[in-house]
């Protein structure tokens, strides 16, 4: 994974997160993510993230689940094993609804929590990179890219305007790893070494 350049800045208040947000992506910086200690209304859209197609996903799996319950008890009640209950025909679709119904809830419910943990990389085993050991307690921190078109200290002159109280620069991983957080890597806490007097 390649390492990239990040300026961090952390907010105490989301009423100050917020305009911030707006101030970075009118003035074209990449916003890398904002994390917040719990979750603020129309921050996604002030982001520019698009709408999450998590509930088409769902759709899909819960007609996967109609059809894979549906072909079952159909193959399985006129050609595998037809029985002869009560004088119901074969074909007894009343009687199918309730496993079908339950089948199409089973499927759509444990495929969107294993796509959304996919998708946002959730596992027990998998670990990111931390910009703040705060930022999911109560700091609000956001997080921008160091492009070419930007330098460091343009960024930092910048949030501190839009109302960082704590602004630094950190090398990072954007992607995740297998393993512990005390691996060897350039997290938040990294200091320079003391001068010699």
């Amino acid at each position: 994974m390649a390492a990239k350049k990040f300026v961090v800045g952390c907010f105490d208040d989301e009423a100050v997160l917020f305009p911030a947000v707006k101030k970075v992506r009118a003035a074209g910086y990449k916003i890398h993510d904002v994390y917040t200690p719990f979750p603020v209304h129309g921050l996604d859209h002030a982001m520019g993230l698009r709408e999450t197609s998590l509930h088409t996903a769902g759709f899909i799996y819960g007609i996967t689940g109609t059809t894979t319950a549906l072909s079952f008890m159909s193959w399985v009640f006129t050609t595998d094993w037809p029985m002869n209950i009560g004088g119901k025909p074969h074909f007894s679709l009343p009687a199918f609804i309730p496993i079908t119904f339950e089948l199409t809830v089973l499927f759509s419910a444990v495929g969107m929590v294993l796509t959304f943990c996919y998708l946002c990389q959730l596992a027990p085993f998998v670990k990111k990179h931390v910009f703040h050991p705060r930022q999911t307690d109560d700091k609000f921190v956001m997080a921008i890219e160091v492009t070419g078109k930007t330098g460091a200290d343009e960024l930092k002159n910048f949030l501190t305007a839009a109302g960082a109280h704590e602004v630094h620069e950190q090398t990072a991983e954007t992607g995740w790893w297998l393993g512990r957080f005390d691996r060897e890597d350039r997290l938040f806490n990294e200091q320079p070494a003391p001068l010699n007097a």
